[in-house]
């Protein structure tokens, strides 16, 4: 039996702390994640979604935790004789000795790996939302298409900046303002850019009721802001139902690529629709959602490790997803702008901001500035309608991209 070394144990103790093997590129990302706690706890910026985030990002810049080490396989050499008269003294066989398990995050991190978790994120909002607002008004459609013109311009931008065309997708469709559909295209695109855009898409979509409104009033007038615009149209129950099947076909037919989100969006929202899946329908909307929306924050944030993210490249990236979400929202003003003036003041081109997919924030953030403008304005349900075609229009960036750079 072995004497025990109590110096030599506690040498291998301290060796082995976390404390011991901290450099500063941890302690760097383990304070970004407590800024962002901080933004998400104190200021409630889109706490749900920055809270697993930033407690992920700290777990995975912890040393020794070894929260996303990838699972790996021990092997034993083995001497093996060679039969009599053959040639030679032996020959050498490899087998596998033993099998050392990945971290927890890394087996949860599979799920946005293998493009699981986005598509029932997106079930979820399905099953949350209304579509009433857009089917009322279809030219809310235009609206919501003008939003994803950050995506494009982005793209070309980051080309010009050296990406590739997979790497210049994954950062255009930040502009989109869509969380899951930018880990959705980064995944299949440029998953080793996974920490940066995520984070980045996350973080603008928290911080949409900061960024959006100097560029709404910057592109609107007085005049422009004050625009009651007339109550919505009743939707009966029958488009209701027929409108996520239609959209569904139409969309999958004509671009195969977005057929994963449209769909999962769809069947969520025929699932609050429908009247004949209320027990489906609540599962989708609460205990599903909140329980992919924990795997998925935690696990993305954990992708953000201080030896991969703290490079020029995603200062970058981060500076791009800006830069596409104030020309996403730009996009949507400016074109309320053009049909405020073509419908002779009929239209608040204030919902044009909308047309970004952060739902329903964006949509709060129009009736937040149109209010502010006008107490008598009551613009939500008006924005609605953009908000929801900027979730349809970046699903279909998304469906573009993929098809034809993957």
């Amino acid at each position: 039996m072995e004497s025990f070394d109590l110096g030599t144990s506690l040498s291998k103790f301290i060796s082995e702390m976390g404390f011991a093997n901290l450099d500063w590129r941890s302690l760097v990302m383990i304070l970004i994640g407590c800024i962002l706690l901080y933004l998400a706890i104190v200021k409630k910026y889109e706490p749900l979604l920055l809270v697993p985030i930033a407690f992920g990002m700290i777990l995975t810049n912890l040393p020794g935790a070894g929260l996303m080490d990838h699972p790996v396989e021990i092997l034993n050499l083995v001497q093996t004789p060679l039969a009599e008269g053959e040639a030679g003294a032996n020959y050498v066989v490899s087998h596998a000795e033993a099998y050392q398990n990945g971290g927890l995050l890394y087996y949860l991190y599979q799920g946005v790996k293998l493009g699981i978790y986005p598509p029932l994120i997106f079930l979820g909002v399905g099953a949350m939302t209304d579509f009433g607002p857009l089917i009322a008004n279809p030219k809310s459609l235009i609206l919501g298409a003008a939003a994803q013109l950050g995506i494009f311009i982005t793209f070309i931008g980051a080309l010009l900046l050296g990406f590739n065309s997979q790497e210049a997708s994954s950062i255009g469709i930040i502009g989109g303002a869509d969380g899951p559909t930018a880990i959705y295209l980064t995944s299949k695109l440029a998953p080793h850019l996974l920490g940066p855009i995520a984070v980045a898409a996350y973080s603008y979509m928290a911080l949409v009721p900061v960024i959006q409104p100097p560029i709404m009033h910057a592109l609107t007038t007085k005049k422009e802001r004050v625009i009651v615009m007339e109550q919505l149209r009743d939707v009966s129950k029958t488009e209701r139902i027929i409108f996520p099947i239609v959209v569904t076909i139409f969309i999958s037919l004509l671009l195969p690529a977005a057929a994963p989100l449209i769909g999962m969006l769809m069947l969520g929202n025929l699932f609050r629709e429908c009247l004949v899946t209320d027990r489906l329908n609540k599962t989708a909307q609460n205990e599903l959602i909140n329980i992919v929306t924990i795997f998925l924050g935690v696990t993305v944030g954990a992708t953000a490790i201080g030896e991969t993210f703290l490079q020029w490249e995603t200062v970058k990236i981060i500076l791009l997803g800006l830069f596409a979400f104030g020309v996403g929202t730009a996009g949507g003003v400016l074109l309320g702008k053009l049909m405020c003036k073509l419908s002779g003041g009929k239209i608040n081109p204030l919902i044009g901001s909308a047309g970004v997919s952060a739902v329903p924030m964006a949509a709060r953030v129009s009736q937040k500035v149109g209010q502010k403008a006008n107490p008598k304005n009551f613009l939500l349900m008006h924005a609605m309608g953009p908000n929801v075609a900027g979730v349809i229009g970046s699903a279909v960036a998304a469906g573009v991209l993929l098809s034809l750079f993957s």
